[in-house]
């Protein structure tokens, strides 16, 4: 009897059972290179150079651990890798393999979780769930034909927000602060808005010590709908860059499945920091404050991922902090950034010297879908009112020296008066409650002090 009438088996079944047995036996066959230089910040691999692809990942094997790197250059001489952990543990002639390209399998099971950069958990809550569709981190966003429109009004309930700069469902906004100035605050207020289905949060080169105070503080009564990416300030610029990547890949994710989605982004500035030190590691030119070219077309691909889907799809609200070096909010990044969202958020040090917060300068903050919020009342209502507050400021130092007589601008008259209340009424707390409607509160505060 043959082995076909045993086993009841063609050949090309038999060789396929063969294979398969063999594949658990025998490791799978890689591609490798030797490490021929080491660097502070990357290494050198020769040998791979023909046969990897920018982004794609290497492995070292170094005491029976894989250390995980990305291919940032590839020339003739051979292939250079900058590692995902904080330090180089490579060495001359140290064998290194290709890994694919990165990659995610979110599941709705993520919800609640809170994962590093790799999509590892670092809660200490067990595995995570894996969803059946593997998404790339580097995903382009969806065509711009192809998209829905913007148009549907958000309530934020942070009540200077939604009087000024009022947001769309589907809108990508960037609040803009030097340090110190209550950045981190507002989007913690923002971050506990009601009209999302999820929120995802990628605290990008974050003090190691707010991690809890975010997750513990700001997202105790959403937990159950969150999931945050956290790469502290002390991980390498690979993981920084990563976990923004990261968090726009499971917002897609969620966003894929119909619901709305608040992606927040603390901050887009040191993602442009972490992508500035690979882009220098390839031998990149600096040309602008340091900044490499590709920081400035990594940026607007990051960007343009938020926002909304197609058709039958949900939507990505994108809110990114921006850190402004020195309080100059014309510098190269922030510039880029300004120039790429649908509107921003500034927060003033002045403002903030004044006890004021949140402290927003609503004459430098613009919301470019507040056309589809406002009414054609609350337009004209909002629009007198900032230059009743430019007046005022304006003729600031004016007061200060004893210059102003009361009877003699009527409009200058009505700002001294009225001013000081609308900041009182946009004094908000993080502890206060949501502010559900900010128009008929400040209407009332308006009314009684003119009557």
């Amino acid at each position: 009897m043959t082995t076909e009438q045993k086993t009841g088996m063609n050949p090309l079944e038999l060789l396929e059972s063969s294979l398969a047995s063999l594949r658990k036996d025998v490791p799978t066959v890689r591609v490798g290179g030797v490490v021929s230089a080491v660097a502070p910040t990357h290494y050198r691999i020769s040998g791979l150079s023909r046969y990897v692809r920018l982004g794609e990942l290497i492995g070292l094997e170094i005491d029976n651990q894989v250390q995980l790197g990305e291919v940032v250059r590839i020339d003739g001489d051979g292939v250079t890798a900058k590692p995902f952990d904080s330090h180089i543990a490579a060495g001359i002639g140290l064998v290194a393999y290709r890994l694919p390209p990165k990659a995610l399998s979110p599941h709705p099971g993520w919800k609640g979780r809170v994962v590093n950069a790799l999509g590892e958990p670092l809660d200490g809550a067990g595995e995570l769930p894996v969803g059946e569709r593997v998404m790339s981190t580097d995903a382009s966003p969806p065509p711009a034909m192809n998209r829905t429109r913007v148009r549907t009004p958000l309530r934020t309930g942070v009540r200077v927000v939604d009087l000024f700069s009022p947001l769309c469902r589907g809108q990508r906004i960037g609040v803009f602060a030097g340090s110190g100035v209550g950045k981190t605050t507002l989007l913690a207020m923002l971050a506990q808005s009601s009209g999302f289905d999820t929120v995802v949060t990628a605290l990008v080169g974050e003090r190691g010590r707010e991690v809890r105070e975010f997750l513990e503080e700001t997202l105790v009564h959403h937990k159950s709908r969150a999931v945050t990416v956290v790469s502290t300030s002390d991980e390498s610029p690979m993981m920084r860059r990563l976990a923004a990547k990261t968090a726009t890949t499971i917002a897609e994710y969620f966003r894929d499945r119909g619901e709305s989605v608040l992606l927040i982004v603390d901050s887009v500035t040191r993602f442009a920091h972490a992508a500035r030190e690979v882009a220098l590691a390839t031998g990149e030119p600096a040309i602008a404050r340091g900044y490499a070219p590709s920081v400035f077309s990594e940026l607007p691909r990051l960007l343009e991922r938020s926002g909304p889907g197609t058709d039958g799809q949900g939507s990505i609200t994108g809110i990114y902090a921006v850190l402004v070096d020195g309080d100059d909010h014309n510098e190269p990044v922030a510039d880029t950034v300004r120039g790429t969202l649908d509107g921003h958020i500034v927060l003033d040090r002045e403002v903030a010297d004044q006890g004021r917060y949140p402290a927003i300068n609503v004459l430098s903050s613009v919301s470019r879908l507040a056309q589809h919020v406002w009414s054609a009342e609350e337009q004209n209502l909002v629009r007198k009112l900032r230059a009743m507050i430019a007046r005022f400021e304006d003729t600031r130092d004016l007061r200060l020296m004893g210059g102003y007589q009361p009877g003699r601008d009527g409009e200058l008259d009505q700002a001294v008066q009225l001013v000081p209340k609308m900041y009182d009424v946009m004094r908000q707390a993080p502890s206060d409650p949501a502010c559900v409607e900010p128009f008929q509160e400040l209407l009332a505060v308006i009314k009684t002090a003119i009557g």
